[in-house]
């Protein structure tokens, strides 16, 4: 079988893939030296530091019980989060006036330079997420926002769920 890369690498700048091809991060060994907003713990696993990402960075995120974020938003770049255990409850917008909940097996897209609070809406169990952003930056910029008092709550509508979701 012949490859177009060797494993050792060339003059011709061609890969070493053994040292430049697939990278596992053990969970145990996540970086929390990463920008970090009020009312959770973010540990990056894929970045540009720690694997060369230039398009993309992931890592966890842990909100403890009853607790929240301050606002903020993460600049020009997308998010995405996938609920691995916990209920996790989003309030966004200028005065964070729109809500919307997600648990264990959702995923939410938070869009470019929304203003948004991460809520978890138990008591009693910790939050915990996998969050991928579109860039190897980590971008958060915390926001003094005065929230209103009862966000609007807001169901999922797409194609598949035109009356919305929960």
């Amino acid at each position: 079988m012949s490859h177009d890369h060797a494993d050792h690498g060339h003059a011709d700048d061609t890969p070493a893939w053994k040292h430049d091809g697939v990278r596992v991060i053990p969970g145990n060994q996540l970086d929390t030296h990463t920008a970090q907003t009020p009312g959770m713990n973010r540990a990056a696993a894929i970045n540009f530091a720690r694997v060369g990402a230039r398009k993309l960075w992931a890592g966890t995120v842990t909100i403890h019980p009853d607790a929240k974020t301050g606002a903020h938003h993460h600049g020009h770049l997308e998010s995405v989060i996938y609920v691995v255990r916990g209920r996790a409850r989003m309030r966004w917008g200028e005065h964070l006036e729109f809500t919307a909940e997600a648990g264990p097996g959702d995923f939410i897209y938070v869009p470019p330079y929304v203003p948004h609070q991460e809520i978890n809406a138990s008591p009693t169990e910790a939050l915990e997420c996998v969050l991928c952003r579109s860039d190897g930056e980590a971008v958060a910029i915390n926001l003094d926002i005065e929230p209103v008092e009862k966000p609007e709550s807001v169901l999922w509508v797409d194609p598949t769920h035109p009356e919305g979701g929960v």
